[in-house]
Protein backbone atom coordinates (compact mmCIF):
# COMPACT_ATOMS: atom_id res chain seq x y z
CA UNK A 1 0.00 0.00 0.00
CA UNK A 2 1.17 3.64 -0.86
CA UNK A 3 1.83 5.75 2.26
CA UNK A 4 -0.73 8.18 3.21
CA UNK A 5 0.37 12.23 2.48
CA UNK A 6 -0.74 14.14 5.80
CA UNK A 7 -0.24 18.00 5.93
CA UNK A 8 2.52 20.18 6.60
CA UNK A 9 1.99 23.10 8.79
CA UNK A 10 3.70 26.44 7.95
CA UNK A 11 4.52 29.41 9.69
CA UNK A 12 1.02 30.42 9.25
CA UNK A 13 -1.12 27.52 9.74
CA UNK A 14 1.12 25.98 12.52
CA UNK A 15 -1.80 27.35 15.59
CA UNK A 16 -4.42 25.35 13.39
CA UNK A 17 -2.27 22.07 13.33
CA UNK A 18 -0.89 22.59 17.36
CA UNK A 19 -4.78 23.03 18.38
CA UNK A 20 -6.14 19.67 16.42
CA UNK A 21 -2.90 17.78 18.35
CA UNK A 22 -4.81 19.32 21.39
CA UNK A 23 -8.12 18.23 20.31
CA UNK A 24 -9.49 22.09 19.49
CA UNK A 25 -10.67 23.44 16.22
CA UNK A 26 -8.88 26.89 15.92
CA UNK A 27 -9.43 29.98 13.13
CA UNK A 28 -8.28 33.09 12.79
CA UNK A 29 -10.59 36.01 13.22
CA UNK A 30 -9.75 39.84 11.99
CA UNK A 31 -8.91 41.83 14.70
CA UNK A 32 -9.81 44.89 12.54
CA UNK A 33 -13.57 43.85 10.54
CA UNK A 34 -13.51 40.84 13.35
CA UNK A 35 -14.43 38.42 10.42
CA UNK A 36 -13.70 34.83 10.82
CA UNK A 37 -11.45 33.30 8.55
CA UNK A 38 -10.61 29.91 7.37
CA UNK A 39 -8.05 28.40 5.74
CA UNK A 40 -5.22 29.78 7.86
CA UNK A 41 -3.62 32.67 6.24
CA UNK A 42 -1.06 35.85 6.63
CA UNK A 43 -3.62 38.75 5.44
CA UNK A 44 -7.97 38.91 6.01
CA UNK A 45 -9.09 38.34 2.36
CA UNK A 46 -12.47 40.60 3.96
CA UNK A 47 -10.16 43.72 4.67
CA UNK A 48 -6.57 42.92 4.05
CA UNK A 49 -5.80 43.92 7.14
CA UNK A 50 -2.50 41.27 9.09
CA UNK A 51 -4.57 41.42 12.61
CA UNK A 52 -5.39 38.12 12.27
CA UNK A 53 -5.75 36.20 16.01
CA UNK A 54 -7.17 32.45 16.45
CA UNK A 55 -9.81 31.71 18.62
CA UNK A 56 -11.23 28.80 19.53
CA UNK A 57 -14.37 27.54 16.89
CA UNK A 58 -17.34 26.25 18.78
CA UNK A 59 -16.89 22.88 16.15
CA UNK A 60 -20.29 22.80 14.64
CA UNK A 61 -22.05 23.65 12.02
CA UNK A 62 -23.73 22.20 8.45
CA UNK A 63 -23.01 20.51 5.78
CA UNK A 64 -23.44 23.22 3.13
CA UNK A 65 -22.19 20.23 0.33
CA UNK A 66 -20.80 16.71 -0.08
CA UNK A 67 -19.96 13.98 -2.27
CA UNK A 68 -19.46 10.45 -1.82
CA UNK A 69 -15.87 8.92 -2.69
CA UNK A 70 -15.97 5.17 -4.58
CA UNK A 71 -12.99 5.27 -6.22
CA UNK A 72 -9.98 6.51 -4.41
CA UNK A 73 -5.92 6.68 -4.51
CA UNK A 74 -4.63 3.44 -3.66
CA UNK A 75 -3.53 4.57 -0.18
CA UNK A 76 -7.05 5.44 -0.04
CA UNK A 77 -9.36 2.33 -1.63
CA UNK A 78 -10.11 0.64 1.85
CA UNK A 79 -11.61 3.19 3.28
CA UNK A 80 -14.13 3.28 -0.21
CA UNK A 81 -17.31 4.53 0.37
CA UNK A 82 -16.46 7.61 2.26
CA UNK A 83 -17.92 10.99 2.61
CA UNK A 84 -15.56 14.31 1.48
CA UNK A 85 -17.73 17.23 2.84
CA UNK A 86 -17.77 21.20 2.79
CA UNK A 87 -18.85 22.34 6.44
CA UNK A 88 -20.23 25.50 6.93
CA UNK A 89 -18.97 26.29 10.95
CA UNK A 90 -21.55 28.15 12.96
CA UNK A 91 -18.65 31.44 13.03
CA UNK A 92 -19.84 31.38 8.88
CA UNK A 93 -16.51 29.92 7.26
CA UNK A 94 -16.37 26.38 5.36
CA UNK A 95 -14.18 24.16 5.85
CA UNK A 96 -13.47 21.01 3.60
CA UNK A 97 -13.71 18.05 5.68
CA UNK A 98 -14.26 13.66 5.97
CA UNK A 99 -17.47 12.81 7.93
CA UNK A 100 -17.07 9.86 9.89
CA UNK A 101 -19.42 7.85 12.07
CA UNK A 102 -22.58 8.05 9.27
CA UNK A 103 -23.16 6.14 6.52
CA UNK A 104 -22.88 8.02 3.37
CA UNK A 105 -26.73 7.54 2.73
CA UNK A 106 -27.70 8.78 5.57
CA UNK A 107 -25.94 12.11 4.62
CA UNK A 108 -28.09 14.98 3.98
CA UNK A 109 -27.26 18.93 2.76
CA UNK A 110 -27.62 21.05 5.74
CA UNK A 111 -27.22 18.11 8.12
CA UNK A 112 -25.87 19.62 11.91
CA UNK A 113 -22.37 18.26 12.18
CA UNK A 114 -19.36 18.52 14.76
CA UNK A 115 -15.86 18.66 15.05
CA UNK A 116 -14.61 14.94 15.50
CA UNK A 117 -10.75 15.21 16.20
CA UNK A 118 -9.13 11.55 15.50
CA UNK A 119 -6.22 9.60 13.86
CA UNK A 120 -2.42 9.33 14.27
CA UNK A 121 -1.93 12.13 12.87
CA UNK A 122 -5.07 13.62 14.22
CA UNK A 123 -6.74 15.52 11.67
CA UNK A 124 -10.38 16.89 12.22
CA UNK A 125 -13.19 15.11 10.86
CA UNK A 126 -16.92 15.85 11.33
CA UNK A 127 -19.75 14.14 12.42
CA UNK A 128 -24.01 13.94 12.73
CA UNK A 129 -24.95 15.65 16.27
CA UNK A 130 -27.01 13.98 18.24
Amino acid sequence: MTERAFPVPDGVSEPFWEGIAEGVLRIQRCQACAQYVFYPRAVCPHCTSVDLCWVEARGTGRIHSYTVVHRAAPEYRDDVPYVVALVELDEGVRMMTRLVDVQPAEVRVEMPVEVAIQGDPRLPYFRPTG
